[in-house]
């Protein structure tokens, strides 16, 4: 983690004392001696904080947890299950899409092109898109997990949950469940489905009808909908 990488003041003012622990010294050696060791970490340093950089905390209003990045080259740009216009869609994104077509239709507004795997429309509406771990390394899925990422995006999470009210949290798999099994569901509406990869997608994602349900729980709360579509 260079130290020219910045983040959001929205940010640093709910949790930039997360980079004085010991944690954090801890996981930028380790990033360090990856790139010393000529190992190629995705995304690229400037991607690693684009979640928060494109939603200000102000601005959440749903919260779409992740694992890793993507390991591919070309995939991962900083946005949970996102990767750029022209980037082959992820199996994972793909039936994300085909809950979307199932819920909306099948011709959706232009304002987002299922052909495009870019979700950056929804980060800026004040979806995080927000990955558990934050980096990884080319070709080897997992291999930034249990090295202070988690301890980090907890605290990212811990504060949504902690100031804000009337966010929907996504959890999708088990492992994001876990994650947010702290989240006040008094204050918060949590919507869990399996996850949308092609292993577990048709148990229950697809089907879950949780764009609306988002959407629907936003409004009751006076508060903006998502466009998805």
């Amino acid at each position: 983690m260079a130290s020219n990488i910045k983040l959001h003041p929205s940010w640093v003012s709910v949790i930039g004392d997360e980079f004085d622990k010991p944690y954090m010294t801890s996981l930028k050696q380790f990033l360090i001696d990856e790139k010393t060791n000529g190992q190629t970490i995705f995304p690229a340093g400037d991607h690693i904080f684009h979640a928060m950089n494109t939603t200000k905390f102000e601005n959440v209003r749903v919260v779409l947890l992740g694992q890793d990045p993507y390991h591919g080259a070309g995939q991962a740009h900083g946005l949970s299950f996102s990767v750029r216009t022209g980037v082959r869609l992820p199996p994972s994104l793909q039936n994300i899409y085909k809950e979307l077509t199932r819920e909306y239709g099948a011709c959706p507004p232009s304002s987002l092109s299922l052909k495009s795997g870019d979700l950056t429309r929804w980060a800026e509406q004040g979806v995080l898109l927000l990955n558990a771990t934050l980096t990884v390394r080319e070709n080897m899925a997992g291999s930034h997990q249990n090295k202070g990422w988690e301890e980090f995006t907890d605290a990212i999470i811990r504060a949504v949950n902690d100031k804000h009210d009337h966010v929907v949290f996504l959890l999708w798999g088990s492992y994001a469940q876990k994650k947010g099994a702290f989240i006040d569901r008094t204050r918060h509406l949590v919507l869990t489905a399996p996850h949308p990869s092609p292993l577990s997608a048709h148990r229950g994602f697809i089907g879950c009808g949780h764009f609306k349900q988002a959407n629907d729980y936003l409004t009751a709360h006076h508060r903006t909908p998502i466009e998805w579509v």
